[in-house]
Parts: C-alpha cells; sequence; structure tokens
C-alpha cells in the first residue's frame, strides 16, 4: 500500500491515474501500538505509580476521593508536552484565520489569540505539501488553547494526515465533546480503520442517525464505512454501502466525484469491469463540471444528461440552462396552441356564416 493511500482522507481521490483509484483508502498506523496514557487522573481505588510505596500514609483516601473527580475534562494534559513552537513567516497575519474560526478564539486573551491563530493559519496553509510541520503547528496552537474546538479539530487533522490514528481518534472524541458536533465522525470512523479496528469503525459509524447529518458527511461517512466493509472481505456490503440518496448519475454536487470514483473502484473489486468504467467515466464529468463552477455558489447543482447522435456522450448542464428550455419549449408549446385553437375558431365561424 503506498503512503499516498494511507493518508488519503475520507472522500478524497487520488492522482487521478485509472490505475490508482482504489476508493475508501485503507490506513495502517505508523510506529506500531499508541503510546500509553501516563496523565489524568485514575480511577477509584487504582493507584498510579509508586502508590505502592504509600499505601499506609495518612491522607491515601482524601487522595483516591480526588481522583474520582475527573479534573482535565478537556484533556488538555495531552498536548501540554515539551515542544519547541515552529516559526511563523512574515506575513502571516491572524485576520487570516476564516472568521467563524476566528470568533472561536475570543474567550483567549488577545495576544495569546493571535498566536494560536497565526499557527492555526500556517496549519492549513500546510496540510497538503508539508503535513508534518502542518503537525507542529498543529501542535503549538493546541498547547495554548487546548480548550477550543477548532483547535482540537485542527490537531486531529493533522494528526490524521501523518499517519497518527490514535492521536487522531483522541483528539476528535476531545473535538466532539467540546463543541457537540458530529461532523467528523468519518474521520473517526477513517481512524478506527487504521488502528486495524474495521468492527469498531463500523459501530461507530452506526452510532449517529445518518439522517441528522449534513449531506456532504453522509457522503464522507458512507466511503468510510464501504473502506471498513472492504477491510472485512465483504465486498457486496461494501456496495450497499455506497448506494444512497446522493448516488446519482444525473446531477453532481462537490461530493459526487469520490464517491462516483469509490463506487466504481468497488465494482471493480467485484469484477463488474464495464460498470465500473461508467462510474469513472461520470466521476470524471462531474470533476470537470465542478471545476468551472463557482465555488460561492453552494446552491448550484449541475446536471449530467446523456446526448444522443454520433455515439454515446455525456455533457452537463446548469440547472439554470434547463428551466429556461423547458420554459421556452412551454411558450412554444402553448403560442402554437393558442393559434391552432384561434384557426378553428374562424374556419368554425365562417361555415355558420354560409349556412345563414
Amino acid at each position: 500500500m503506498s503512503e499516498s493511500d494511507r493518508n488519503r482522507r475520507p472522500g478524497e481521490r487520488g492522482d487521478g491515474a485509472r490505475r490508482d483509484r482504489r476508493g475508501p483508502a485503507k490506513g495502517e498506523p505508523r510506529g506500531g501500538k499508541p503510546p500509553r496514557r501516563e496523565y489524568g487522573p485514575t480511577r477509584a481505588g487504582q493507584s498510579r505509580q509508586g502508590d505502592a510505596r504509600r499505601q499506609g500514609e495518612p491522607g491515601r483516601q482524601r487522595r483516591e476521593r480526588a481522583d474520582d473527580v475527573d479534573r482535565d475534562p478537556y484533556d488538555t494534559k495531552s498536548v501540554r508536552s515539551r515542544h519547541d513552537d515552529p516559526r511563523i513567516p512574515a506575513g502571516v497575519t491572524p485576520d487570516q484565520l476564516d472568521r467563524s474560526a476566528r470568533a472561536q478564539l475570543k474567550t483567549l486573551a488577545k495576544e495569546n489569540a493571535d498566536v494560536v491563530a497565526t499557527h492555526l493559519v500556517m496549519a492549513a496553509r500546510l496540510i497538503n505539501e508539508d503535513p508534518e510541520l502542518a503537525h507542529q503547528h498543529a501542535t503549538s496552537a493546541a498547547r495554548k488553547a487546548g480548550r477550543i474546538a477548532v483547535v482540537r479539530e485542527t490537531l486531529a487533522i493533522t494528526a490524521y494526515s501523518v499517519g497518527d490514528f490514535a492521536l487522531a481518534l483522541r483528539e476528535l472524541r476531545t473535538y466532539r465533546r467540546i463543541s457537540g458536533r458530529d461532523d467528523q465522525l468519518p474521520m473517526m470512523v477513517d481512524s478506527e480503520r487504521g488502528l486495524g479496528r474495521p468492527d469498531r469503525a463500523l459501530e461507530l459509524g452506526r452510532s449517529v442517525p445518518r439522517e441528522s447529518l449534513p449531506s456532504d458527511v453522509q457522503v464522507e461517512l458512507a466511503i468510510a464505512m464501504s473502506g471498513a466493509r472492504l477491510d472485512l472481505g465483504q465486498t457486496e456490503a461494501a456496495l450497499l454501502e455506497l448506494e444512497i440518496p446522493q448516488l446519482d448519475p444525473n446531477r453532481a454536487f462537490s461530493w459526487s466525484p469520490g464517491l462516483f470514483a469509490a463506487y466504481a473502484a468497488v465494482l471493480e473489486d467485484l469484477g463488474r469491469s464495464k460498470e465500473a468504467e461508467d462510474w469513472y467515466r461520470r466521476a470524471d464529468i462531474a470533476a470537470e463540471a465542478l471545476h468551472g463552477a463557482d465555488p460561492s455558489r453552494e446552491e448550484d447543482v449541475i446536471e449530467i444528461y446523456e446526448e444522443e447522435g454520433d455515439g454515446d456522450q455525456q455533457g452537463t448542464r446548469g440547472a439554470g440552462e434547463r428551466d429556461g428550455s423547458e420554459q421556452s419549449r412551454s411558450e412554444q408549446s402553448g403560442s402554437e396552441q393558442s393559434g391552432s385553437e384561434q384557426s378553428e375558431s374562424e374556419q368554425s365561424g365562417g361555415e355558420r356564416d354560409g349556412e345563414h
């Protein structure tokens, strides 16, 4: 398995070459088992390292009662280990951060918020070209603002991008607890896959009603769940996971190219090559159509339609064009009908005059 396949996000395609289309990435953790968690409070009655030598000390019961209280509900200790902050290049300013993310930093002191914002800006810029450095910036931001949802989310995404699926999963759980949102559920499922736990991945994916998720998240979740089925050798079930309402060959949304390609890859695994080629072609057409669409207009829908004539070709047109052409046909039909009725009326009137 190539490095690019392991680091591919849910729903993300490869380099476009037909031979590299494999659908959902099957992640593999780097570095073996995740490190043991040595921080945070212990459970009631369980002693920390070294407590065995102090079993008879006064105050032991008070310490055990204190251990029952979770003093770190946001798991901030996990990102406060020794870390050297990466350099912020000249020209990078806090106001370059997305406005909604910037709003979450208002609870911080201004100087600290500005530093955190610049690290988040750098993490977003570097996530594709240098994920390791992006992860360092995200770690620096988390050390300074560990209770901010967008910060923990960024740390999780960069951890996922470098193949640290254990850290990604832990940070995504923290993000989910802070924000109360399930929009990163697909990445949580894929992280479980990366840790070699497809059964847990499927269980996690089923824990939230699909209809409660936005459409794009539903698509990413379907692709991740399909990948977990493939990990278990359940190819037919993997295909069924992808047969969702968003798998519409006649319309293209931002998620369509990835969904179409994932569906084609599973068809290919099932030996249904002709169908796979059709869906690969639809994925390419959708990607080309969306490439020219206005990204600021999320409501735009690209329609994919079949053209009859020399060869079996496909094309695209906007919903506005379709409505306009339908309106023209309707007006033309109405005009013809009106003309026909008028002619019949005149003819009938002429016949009556002749009788008189």
